[in-house]
């Protein structure tokens, strides 16, 4: 069986500007990486007589048995195309802290990715290291600031601006800078977050054009004053020099997959520590050139869907018209209390237990009045038994399943999925949001918490309920919000799984996020910085005198 990069490396794709000219994109708007990528120039005239639908794909809670959200996707669009709906793909980039980790990329699997797959695993076109070298210009800029007249007075102990990385380091979660005497700067507490996790990730992810990014940018808070009073990027005078650092990767990303599907490959934010979608602009390029554009949430639903649809949307300004959600028989199987050593053997029992964590999601999905089709990504230890029951599980609860083998057979392994998704985007829909931006930051968590994840209650820290009296004296109350919490589960316990309730959830502490235009609640013990495995997926990748990759899935 060949690896997804063996498979990668076999491709025969076709050179950028066929790939644009299928979307009517002509050579002037394209800035050219090599052969097989470009940057597009933006904004782009709608076409005409396009229906300009949205698909949003989403999955189950995560497992290690793997959901492949990614593969669905692209199987998914190349099937849609193969059946002559014109349909573009708008998915994320991958962050390197996940490629060397534990997780992999970004660019599904099998008969269904996007290539060159190693190019946007790896380096692309440089969007994550522009995000880096922005977000640490920054930082050194404000420390620069304080350790001069630091006029505004801004506090070096209330100085909530970090540094970033592209990879997985716990050793910099927390860190003291300005060792060494007067001249090394202000000593004080700081640490690193992942690049993904960053504010300016989400910003660049959610600006509409170059000036709403650099106005995005003059609202970031980077600090306090002793008086805990905010102190601005707009007020430090620094918000030019950071949009300059950023005004190539602003412009969308355009790839292929190995059918040539076109697709918009930029931002890549995670949906458990962040908002989880790709870039406004790249989808909306997608949406105006097309008539159907698939796009993905990060991780579960709970989480990446969730974000989508309260976060993202506002900017896009377009609620999804259908709503593809991912689950397999293994990861149910999972959820239901098999180990996954033992995922091979049929259990239908344990399936129909597990269904529990697919039937919140769906009718969490339902909650906002979207019409859901269920993908079932078939597994060849998959029994007829158990996609029977899971069939009729889905079935009970009025929504379709449909088995669908993108990895194998690329498109054609979901071409009765597209028939379905089509039907689905094709029936008007009556979006209704979870929450009014009106309510209090206290009630949006909890109406996330108890609505999305089943809680029962909401409990603050003492920190996070002073946060709440300064933000309110802010007027920040009508942002909405972003929790980050673990993938793994509903509730803010990585070992709960399956459909958990009645539980208590536990908000530690408030990050505001101006230019992002939210406010991120970190739960439990949730960390903005990963760390490696035991065993790195760096360990097993290998390089020739060739400059031929293996290891790299």
């Amino acid at each position: 069986m060949l690896t997804d990069i063996q498979i990668a490396d076999q491709a025969e794709m076709l050179p950028i500007e066929e790939v644009a000219a299928k979307l009517g994109l002509t050579k002037d708007q394209l800035e050219q990486y090599g052969p097989y990528k470009a940057k597009v120039t933006t904004p782009v005239k709608p076409v005409a007589g396009k229906k300009h639908k949205l698909v949003l794909v989403t999955a189950i809670n995560p497992t290690p048995a793997g959901e492949g959200k990614s593969t669905v996707l692209v199987g998914l669009a190349d099937a849609m195309n193969q059946l002559g709906h014109q349909t573009t793909i708008a998915m994320r980039e991958p962050s390197m802290g996940p490629v060397f980790g534990i997780k992999g990329g970004a660019t599904g699997g099998g008969y269904s990715q996007v290539v060159p797959m190693e190019d946007i695993n790896l380096h692309f076109t440089g969007d994550l290291h522009a995000l880096t070298s922005a977000n640490n210009t920054l930082a050194a800029l404000v420390d620069n600031y304080i350790m001069r007249d630091n006029e505004l007075g801004l506090d070096p102990r209330r100085i909530i601006w970090k540094r970033v990385e592209d990879v997985n380091d716990r050793a910099l979660r927390n860190v003291v800078t300005g060792l060494g005497g007067v001249m090394q700067g202000v000593p004080r507490e700081t640490g690193f977050d992942i690049t993904a996790a960053s504010e300016l990730m989400a910003i660049l992810c959610l600006s509409t054009d170059l000036m709403d990014l650099k106005e995005r940018v003059k609202r970031i808070v980077v600090g306090y004053t002793k008086e805990k009073e905010p102190v601005t990027v707009g007020q430090l005078g620094f918000a030019d020099a950071i949009t300059i650092l950023l005004k190539d990767a602003i412009k969308p990303n355009l790839v292929q997959t190995l059918d040539h599907t076109p697709a918009f490959v930029h931002g890549g934010p995670f949906a458990n520590i962040a908002h989880g979608c790709n870039s406004v602009l790249a989808t909306k390029t997608a949406l105006a050139l097309s008539d159907y554009t698939v796009t993905e949430a990060g991780f579960g639903a709970d989480l990446g869907a969730e974000k989508f649809l309260d976060i993202k949307r506002l900017t896009l300004g377009q609620a999804p018209d259908a709503v593809v959600l991912v689950a397999t028989v293994r990861a149910l199987k999972y959820n239901g209390g098999v180990a996954k050593t033992d995922l091979q053997e049929e259990n239908v029992a344990a399936l129909k237990k597990g269904f529990a964590n697919l039937e919140r999601h769906i009718a969490n999905l339902k909650r906002y009045h979207l019409p859901v089709v269920v993908a079932i990504n078939h597994f060849t230890s998959d029994s007829e038994a158990e996609v029977a029951a899971l069939k009729a599980a889905c079935e009970k609860l009025g929504v379709t399943a449909v088995v669908t083998d993108g990895w194998a057979k690329g498109g054609a392994g979901a071409h009765d999925l597209a028939e379905a998704v089509v039907e689905l985007a094709d029936t008007p829909q009556d979006f209704q949001p979870l929450y009014d931006l009106n309510l209090p930051i206290a009630d949006k968590v909890k109406a996330v918490a108890t609505k999305i994840y089943g809680a029962k209650e909401v409990v603050f820290s003492k920190k996070a309920e002073k946060q709440l009296a300064e933000f309110s004296k802010q007027g920040w109350d009508q942002l909405p919000v972003c929790i980050a919490k673990t993938q793994y589960s509903f509730s803010d316990d990585q070992t709960a799984l399956g459909a958990p309730s009645d539980f208590t959830f536990h908000i530690r502490e408030f990050v505001p996020k101006l230019g992002a235009g939210f406010i991120v609640a970190l739960s439990g013990t949730m960390l903005t910085m990963p760390g490696l495995s035991k065993v790195p997926a760096a360990v097993k990748m290998t390089i020739d005198e060739d400059g031929t990759i293996t290891g790299l899935f």
